[in-house]
């Protein structure tokens, strides 16, 4: 498919696939920190912020995931902390996606349009050379930060990365989505016209312009 092997001595670089990541979960409301005598004491994290503590220890959860590095190539090799991307189910990540049983007509049509609607994730098809079994997505909403040393160090949990085509895709979704600038897409349309939108999009607030003078 749109994967290639990649030689445990190669380099870490943009595009790699990683399983097993570790991704903190915790609650800032709820932290259980440890004292200087090892006990655990609950509090939020603004109280320990009020504290003006300069280290906290504290317990968290941490569940393994596959995840796809968005670290540059040439900063991957020198920066201190590497960035990850969350790999997720397709379903879980657009919803369009989660009636089964469509046929190969229905993929074959839905996965490009929107791979070009929506810019959040970058699909990612199943193949058992990097363990994925089912259709995934890239979720560029989630990321990890991981230190180099210790990414390196967990390079046996590499499955591959991503060929040159769907590389290069892959950077330009990526550079897509962080520097999307967020408008209002109604804002030139006059008052007629943003009526009939808003009939189909009741959210949407008028801009002064689009407001009918009144009397």
């Amino acid at each position: 498919m749109i994967y290639v092997g990649v030689n445990a001595a190669a380099p870490i670089r943009q595009g790699d696939i990683f399983a097993g990541i570790p991704r903190v979960e915790m609650s800032l409301d709820q932290l259980s920190v440890l004292d200087e005598a090892d006990q655990t004491t609950p509090t939020t994290w603004k109280e320990l912020v009020d504290e003006k503590r300069d280290r906290i220890t504290a317990i968290c959860s941490l569940k393994p995931v596959s995840a796809i590095v968005i670290t540059q190539d040439c900063d991957a090799q020198r920066a201190s902390d590497i960035s990850l991307c969350e790999i997720r189910p397709l379903a879980d990540v657009d919803g369009m996606f989660k009636t089964p049983g469509k046929g190969p007509d229905w993929w074959a049509k839905m996965i490009p349009q929107q791979c070009q609607r929506n810019l959040k994730w970058f699909y990612l098809p199943p193949d058992p050379l990097v363990r994925l079994d089912e259709r995934m997505a890239v979720d560029f909403r989630i990321t990890i930060r991981v230190a180099l040393p210790d990414l390196r160090s967990l390079v046996q949990l590499r499955r591959g990365r991503l060929n040159p085509d769907a590389d290069e895709h892959f950077r330009e979704r990526l550079s897509e989505f962080f520097r999307r600038y967020p408008y209002d897409e109604w804002y030139p349309l006059n008052p007629a016209e943003f009526a009939a939108y808003q009939s189909n999009a009741p959210e949407a607030a008028p801009k002064a312009w689009q407001v009918p003078p009144s009397g």
